[in-house]
Protein backbone atom coordinates (compact mmCIF):
# COMPACT_ATOMS: atom_id res chain seq x y z
CA UNK A 1 0.00 0.00 0.00
CA UNK A 2 1.20 3.20 -0.90
CA UNK A 3 2.11 5.67 2.02
CA UNK A 4 0.25 9.23 2.32
CA UNK A 5 2.64 11.48 3.18
CA UNK A 6 1.00 14.96 4.95
CA UNK A 7 2.60 18.35 4.56
CA UNK A 8 2.07 19.62 8.69
CA UNK A 9 2.02 17.96 11.87
CA UNK A 10 -0.44 20.23 13.97
CA UNK A 11 -3.39 18.56 15.20
CA UNK A 12 -5.67 18.06 11.56
CA UNK A 13 -2.32 15.70 10.35
CA UNK A 14 -2.87 13.92 13.80
CA UNK A 15 -6.64 13.17 12.32
CA UNK A 16 -5.62 12.19 9.15
CA UNK A 17 -3.33 9.82 10.80
CA UNK A 18 -5.80 8.41 12.79
CA UNK A 19 -8.52 8.09 9.54
CA UNK A 20 -5.88 6.33 8.39
CA UNK A 21 -5.43 3.60 10.86
CA UNK A 22 -9.09 2.69 10.00
CA UNK A 23 -8.39 2.29 6.06
CA UNK A 24 -5.13 0.36 6.25
CA UNK A 25 -3.52 3.00 5.00
CA UNK A 26 0.03 4.37 6.49
CA UNK A 27 -0.55 8.45 7.30
CA UNK A 28 2.66 10.50 8.11
CA UNK A 29 2.48 14.09 9.18
CA UNK A 30 6.07 15.74 8.65
CA UNK A 31 7.45 19.16 10.45
CA UNK A 32 7.35 21.78 7.88
CA UNK A 33 10.89 22.95 8.80
CA UNK A 34 12.84 19.65 8.40
CA UNK A 35 16.14 19.54 6.29
CA UNK A 36 16.30 16.08 5.65
CA UNK A 37 15.40 14.28 2.43
CA UNK A 38 12.85 12.23 2.63
CA UNK A 39 12.35 8.35 1.11
CA UNK A 40 9.09 8.99 -0.39
CA UNK A 41 8.08 6.14 -3.51
CA UNK A 42 7.07 7.47 -7.36
CA UNK A 43 3.66 5.76 -6.09
CA UNK A 44 3.33 7.54 -2.50
CA UNK A 45 0.76 10.55 -2.41
CA UNK A 46 1.11 13.98 -1.03
CA UNK A 47 -1.59 16.08 1.18
CA UNK A 48 -1.31 19.06 3.11
CA UNK A 49 -3.72 20.18 6.77
CA UNK A 50 -2.75 24.13 5.27
CA UNK A 51 -2.73 26.45 2.96
CA UNK A 52 0.76 28.32 4.07
CA UNK A 53 4.43 26.73 4.77
CA UNK A 54 7.99 28.14 4.64
CA UNK A 55 9.91 27.21 2.04
CA UNK A 56 12.51 24.19 3.67
CA UNK A 57 13.89 21.07 1.72
CA UNK A 58 11.00 18.98 3.63
CA UNK A 59 8.20 21.63 2.07
CA UNK A 60 9.93 21.79 -1.57
CA UNK A 61 10.11 18.00 -1.55
CA UNK A 62 6.50 17.40 -0.65
CA UNK A 63 4.72 20.13 -2.92
CA UNK A 64 6.89 18.69 -6.32
CA UNK A 65 5.90 15.38 -6.06
CA UNK A 66 3.99 13.87 -9.03
CA UNK A 67 1.58 13.07 -6.59
CA UNK A 68 0.98 15.93 -4.81
CA UNK A 69 -2.92 16.16 -4.98
CA UNK A 70 -4.46 19.29 -5.93
CA UNK A 71 -1.15 21.04 -6.41
CA UNK A 72 -2.97 23.84 -8.63
CA UNK A 73 -5.25 24.40 -5.80
CA UNK A 74 -2.86 25.11 -3.24
CA UNK A 75 -1.21 27.62 -5.80
CA UNK A 76 -4.20 29.65 -6.39
CA UNK A 77 -5.97 29.11 -3.14
CA UNK A 78 -3.18 30.02 -0.64
CA UNK A 79 -2.76 33.81 -2.19
CA UNK A 80 -6.12 35.78 -1.17
CA UNK A 81 -5.89 38.22 -4.61
CA UNK A 82 -5.60 34.78 -7.04
CA UNK A 83 -8.60 33.44 -5.07
CA UNK A 84 -10.92 36.21 -5.21
CA UNK A 85 -9.81 36.15 -9.25
CA UNK A 86 -10.96 32.31 -9.48
CA UNK A 87 -14.17 33.52 -8.07
CA UNK A 88 -14.67 36.08 -10.43
CA UNK A 89 -13.85 33.61 -13.56
CA UNK A 90 -16.45 31.61 -12.17
CA UNK A 91 -18.45 34.36 -11.48
CA UNK A 92 -19.24 32.88 -7.79
CA UNK A 93 -20.42 35.36 -5.44
CA UNK A 94 -18.14 36.64 -3.18
CA UNK A 95 -17.83 40.40 -1.08
CA UNK A 96 -16.98 43.57 -3.63
CA UNK A 97 -13.17 43.76 -4.00
CA UNK A 98 -10.00 45.41 -4.79
CA UNK A 99 -6.27 44.26 -4.63
CA UNK A 100 -4.07 46.91 -2.45
CA UNK A 101 -1.61 48.54 -4.84
CA UNK A 102 1.32 50.65 -3.81
CA UNK A 103 -0.83 53.38 -5.51
CA UNK A 104 -3.93 52.94 -3.46
CA UNK A 105 -5.55 55.41 -1.24
CA UNK A 106 -8.05 55.93 0.90
CA UNK A 107 -10.06 58.15 -0.45
CA UNK A 108 -10.37 55.28 -3.91
CA UNK A 109 -11.31 52.53 -1.35
CA UNK A 110 -13.96 54.31 0.20
CA UNK A 111 -15.24 55.58 -3.02
CA UNK A 112 -15.64 51.51 -4.59
CA UNK A 113 -15.96 49.62 -1.57
CA UNK A 114 -17.93 51.91 0.62
CA UNK A 115 -16.79 53.55 4.30
CA UNK A 116 -16.03 50.57 5.86
CA UNK A 117 -13.82 47.88 4.55
CA UNK A 118 -12.06 45.22 5.69
CA UNK A 119 -7.91 44.74 4.94
CA UNK A 120 -6.58 41.43 4.66
CA UNK A 121 -3.11 39.89 3.71
CA UNK A 122 -2.63 38.03 0.84
CA UNK A 123 -1.46 34.99 2.61
CA UNK A 124 -1.30 33.81 5.98
CA UNK A 125 -4.40 34.92 7.76
CA UNK A 126 -6.24 32.57 9.77
CA UNK A 127 -8.06 32.80 12.51
CA UNK A 128 -8.61 36.44 12.22
CA UNK A 129 -4.85 37.39 12.03
CA UNK A 130 -3.47 39.45 9.07
CA UNK A 131 -7.10 41.20 9.03
CA UNK A 132 -7.31 45.46 9.84
CA UNK A 133 -10.34 47.67 9.37
CA UNK A 134 -10.39 50.47 7.10
CA UNK A 135 -13.45 53.01 8.40
CA UNK A 136 -14.03 56.20 7.12
CA UNK A 137 -15.57 57.16 10.32
CA UNK A 138 -12.56 56.62 12.42
CA UNK A 139 -9.90 58.20 9.94
CA UNK A 140 -8.23 54.54 9.55
CA UNK A 141 -4.95 54.76 7.14
CA UNK A 142 -3.82 51.89 5.17
CA UNK A 143 -0.53 50.92 6.60
CA UNK A 144 2.27 51.32 4.46
CA UNK A 145 3.75 47.77 4.87
CA UNK A 146 0.77 46.33 3.41
CA UNK A 147 0.62 48.30 0.55
CA UNK A 148 1.18 45.44 -2.49
CA UNK A 149 0.56 42.72 -0.05
CA UNK A 150 -3.22 42.62 0.79
CA UNK A 151 -6.35 43.42 -0.92
CA UNK A 152 -9.50 45.01 0.32
CA UNK A 153 -12.47 44.01 0.70
CA UNK A 154 -16.52 45.48 1.18
CA UNK A 155 -17.68 44.70 4.36
CA UNK A 156 -20.67 42.57 4.73
CA UNK A 157 -23.92 42.95 6.89
CA UNK A 158 -24.54 39.09 6.52
CA UNK A 159 -27.46 37.47 8.59
CA UNK A 160 -24.93 34.35 9.84
CA UNK A 161 -21.92 32.47 8.55
CA UNK A 162 -22.35 29.37 7.33
CA UNK A 163 -20.12 26.59 5.99
CA UNK A 164 -19.90 23.85 2.97
CA UNK A 165 -17.51 20.87 3.67
CA UNK A 166 -17.38 18.56 0.31
CA UNK A 167 -15.28 16.32 -1.20
CA UNK A 168 -14.47 15.56 -4.93
CA UNK A 169 -13.19 11.68 -5.96
CA UNK A 170 -9.98 11.43 -8.80
CA UNK A 171 -13.44 10.05 -11.04
CA UNK A 172 -14.76 13.20 -10.42
CA UNK A 173 -17.02 11.70 -8.06
CA UNK A 174 -18.71 14.50 -5.38
CA UNK A 175 -20.09 14.57 -2.02
CA UNK A 176 -21.41 16.76 0.43
CA UNK A 177 -22.18 16.89 4.19
CA UNK A 178 -25.06 19.39 5.57
CA UNK A 179 -24.68 23.11 5.64
CA UNK A 180 -22.76 23.96 9.06
CA UNK A 181 -23.99 26.84 11.17
CA UNK A 182 -20.70 28.36 12.80
CA UNK A 183 -20.07 31.14 15.25
CA UNK A 184 -16.84 33.38 15.57
CA UNK A 185 -15.29 35.43 17.98
CA UNK A 186 -12.65 37.89 17.37
CA UNK A 187 -12.35 35.93 14.15
CA UNK A 188 -11.84 32.54 15.85
CA UNK A 189 -14.27 29.68 15.09
CA UNK A 190 -16.00 28.43 18.38
CA UNK A 191 -18.95 26.84 17.57
CA UNK A 192 -20.33 25.08 15.06
CA UNK A 193 -23.86 23.03 14.50
CA UNK A 194 -24.74 20.57 11.97
CA UNK A 195 -27.25 19.94 10.31
CA UNK A 196 -29.97 22.43 10.88
CA UNK A 197 -33.56 22.11 9.06
CA UNK A 198 -33.75 25.34 7.96
CA UNK A 199 -30.54 25.34 6.25
CA UNK A 200 -31.61 22.94 3.85
CA UNK A 201 -33.10 25.84 1.44
CA UNK A 202 -29.52 26.89 1.17
CA UNK A 203 -27.75 23.49 0.31
CA UNK A 204 -28.08 23.44 -3.25
CA UNK A 205 -27.34 27.07 -3.56
CA UNK A 206 -24.20 25.88 -1.41
CA UNK A 207 -23.03 22.72 -3.45
CA UNK A 208 -23.76 24.06 -6.82
CA UNK A 209 -20.84 26.34 -6.02
CA UNK A 210 -18.37 24.28 -4.19
CA UNK A 211 -18.90 21.81 -7.04
CA UNK A 212 -18.10 24.33 -10.10
CA UNK A 213 -14.85 25.29 -7.71
CA UNK A 214 -13.66 21.77 -7.00
CA UNK A 215 -14.40 20.79 -10.85
CA UNK A 216 -12.69 23.76 -12.31
CA UNK A 217 -9.64 23.30 -10.00
CA UNK A 218 -9.67 19.20 -10.60
CA UNK A 219 -9.92 19.11 -7.00
CA UNK A 220 -9.45 16.05 -5.09
CA UNK A 221 -9.84 15.41 -1.55
CA UNK A 222 -12.18 17.84 1.19
CA UNK A 223 -12.40 21.43 0.56
CA UNK A 224 -14.70 23.25 3.02
CA UNK A 225 -15.66 26.61 1.75
CA UNK A 226 -17.18 29.02 4.24
CA UNK A 227 -19.67 31.78 3.42
CA UNK A 228 -22.10 34.71 4.46
CA UNK A 229 -25.70 34.43 4.18
CA UNK A 230 -27.28 37.59 3.46
CA UNK A 231 -30.72 36.62 2.90
CA UNK A 232 -31.35 34.11 0.50
CA UNK A 233 -27.77 34.77 -0.77
CA UNK A 234 -24.58 33.11 0.12
CA UNK A 235 -21.03 34.63 -0.89
CA UNK A 236 -18.32 32.64 -0.56
CA UNK A 237 -15.49 34.37 2.27
CA UNK A 238 -13.06 32.14 1.46
CA UNK A 239 -12.10 28.38 0.60
CA UNK A 240 -9.95 25.64 2.61
CA UNK A 241 -8.00 22.98 0.57
CA UNK A 242 -8.22 20.77 3.56
CA UNK A 243 -10.16 19.14 6.00
CA UNK A 244 -11.61 21.73 8.06
CA UNK A 245 -11.84 22.97 11.69
CA UNK A 246 -15.83 23.64 10.76
CA UNK A 247 -16.13 19.77 9.93
CA UNK A 248 -14.99 18.67 13.32
CA UNK A 249 -18.34 17.41 13.91
CA UNK A 250 -18.31 15.36 11.24
CA UNK A 251 -15.93 12.84 13.80
CA UNK A 252 -19.20 11.99 15.51
CA UNK A 253 -22.15 13.16 13.49
CA UNK A 254 -21.66 11.13 10.38
CA UNK A 255 -20.90 8.12 8.89
CA UNK A 256 -17.57 8.92 7.93
CA UNK A 257 -15.79 11.77 9.47
CA UNK A 258 -14.20 14.58 6.81
CA UNK A 259 -10.86 12.85 8.32
CA UNK A 260 -11.47 9.29 6.52
CA UNK A 261 -12.93 10.70 3.59
CA UNK A 262 -10.24 12.98 2.59
CA UNK A 263 -7.96 9.97 3.48
CA UNK A 264 -10.16 7.80 1.03
CA UNK A 265 -10.58 10.13 -1.41
CA UNK A 266 -6.96 11.04 -2.09
CA UNK A 267 -5.70 7.25 -2.06
CA UNK A 268 -8.25 6.46 -4.90
CA UNK A 269 -10.30 4.45 -2.29
CA UNK A 270 -13.93 4.47 -2.58
CA UNK A 271 -15.90 7.37 -1.63
CA UNK A 272 -19.79 7.63 -0.63
CA UNK A 273 -22.44 10.22 0.30
CA UNK A 274 -21.68 10.01 4.19
CA UNK A 275 -25.01 9.28 6.29
CA UNK A 276 -25.92 12.27 9.06
CA UNK A 277 -26.20 11.09 12.55
CA UNK A 278 -29.14 13.38 14.20
CA UNK A 279 -27.59 17.17 15.82
CA UNK A 280 -24.33 17.82 16.13
CA UNK A 281 -22.51 20.66 18.13
CA UNK A 282 -18.92 21.57 17.83
CA UNK A 283 -17.02 23.65 20.50
CA UNK A 284 -13.61 24.73 20.61
CA UNK A 285 -11.56 24.76 23.17
CA UNK A 286 -9.32 27.79 23.19
CA UNK A 287 -6.69 28.58 25.80
CA UNK A 288 -8.02 26.59 28.26
CA UNK A 289 -6.12 24.17 30.49
CA UNK A 290 -6.91 20.54 30.46
CA UNK A 291 -9.93 20.11 32.63
CA UNK A 292 -10.64 15.86 33.16
CA UNK A 293 -14.27 17.06 33.78
CA UNK A 294 -15.40 17.57 30.41
CA UNK A 295 -14.95 14.09 30.20
CA UNK A 296 -17.96 13.56 32.25
CA UNK A 297 -20.39 15.74 30.22
CA UNK A 298 -23.17 12.96 29.15
CA UNK A 299 -23.20 12.85 24.93
CA UNK A 300 -19.67 14.73 25.20
CA UNK A 301 -16.62 13.25 22.78
CA UNK A 302 -13.69 15.61 23.93
CA UNK A 303 -10.42 15.63 21.32
CA UNK A 304 -7.07 16.78 23.23
CA UNK A 305 -4.24 18.43 20.90
CA UNK A 306 -1.22 17.95 23.38
CA UNK A 307 -0.14 21.64 22.72
CA UNK A 308 1.24 24.53 24.80
CA UNK A 309 -1.38 26.35 26.37
CA UNK A 310 -1.98 29.97 25.02
CA UNK A 311 -4.22 32.62 25.16
CA UNK A 312 -6.99 31.80 22.38
CA UNK A 313 -4.87 28.86 21.28
CA UNK A 314 -6.87 26.22 19.60
CA UNK A 315 -5.85 23.24 22.00
CA UNK A 316 -8.93 20.76 21.35
CA UNK A 317 -12.46 20.95 20.97
CA UNK A 318 -15.76 18.84 22.02
CA UNK A 319 -18.31 17.10 19.89
CA UNK A 320 -21.78 16.58 20.95
CA UNK A 321 -23.94 14.37 19.35
CA UNK A 322 -27.76 13.88 20.49
CA UNK A 323 -31.18 13.20 19.22
CA UNK A 324 -33.24 14.60 22.12
CA UNK A 325 -33.83 18.78 22.99
CA UNK A 326 -34.02 17.80 26.53
CA UNK A 327 -30.15 15.32 26.77
CA UNK A 328 -28.72 18.79 24.63
CA UNK A 329 -29.97 20.92 26.89
CA UNK A 330 -28.65 19.31 29.96
CA UNK A 331 -25.35 18.61 28.23
CA UNK A 332 -24.78 22.86 27.38
CA UNK A 333 -25.95 23.39 30.88
CA UNK A 334 -23.45 21.11 32.22
CA UNK A 335 -20.68 22.22 30.01
CA UNK A 336 -21.30 25.60 30.72
CA UNK A 337 -19.70 24.90 34.47
CA UNK A 338 -16.84 23.78 32.91
CA UNK A 339 -15.43 26.15 30.51
CA UNK A 340 -14.66 30.05 30.87
CA UNK A 341 -16.65 32.79 31.03
CA UNK A 342 -15.55 33.98 27.57
CA UNK A 343 -18.20 30.94 26.14
CA UNK A 344 -21.19 32.69 27.96
CA UNK A 345 -22.35 34.47 24.55
CA UNK A 346 -21.42 31.37 22.52
CA UNK A 347 -23.94 29.54 24.96
CA UNK A 348 -26.60 32.45 24.51
CA UNK A 349 -25.76 31.86 20.47
CA UNK A 350 -26.39 28.20 20.72
CA UNK A 351 -29.63 28.51 22.60
CA UNK A 352 -31.07 31.04 20.09
CA UNK A 353 -30.03 28.87 17.10
CA UNK A 354 -30.39 24.72 17.84
CA UNK A 355 -33.98 24.51 17.56
CA UNK A 356 -34.92 28.38 15.19
CA UNK A 357 -37.33 27.18 12.90
CA UNK A 358 -36.19 30.24 10.11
Amino acid sequence: MSKLWVLGNGQLGAMLKHAGESLNVEVIPLEIDGDEPLALDVNDVVTAEREHWPDSATTEQLFQHPNFKSHRAFTVIADRLSEKQLFDRLALPTAPWSALSSDSTEVDLYAVLGSSIVLKRRSGGYDGKGQQWLRKSACDVIPQDWRGQAIAEQAIGFDEEISLVGARSALGELVFYPLTLNFHQEGILLASIAPLDRLQRYQAQAEAMLATLMTDLDYVGVLAMECFRVGDQLMINEVAPRVHNSGHWTMNGASMSQFSLHVSAVMGLPVHQPKTNDISVMINILGLEWEPRWISVPNATVYWYDKEVLSGRKLGHINLNIKSATELDASLAMLKGLLSERYDVMFDWLDKNLFKLS
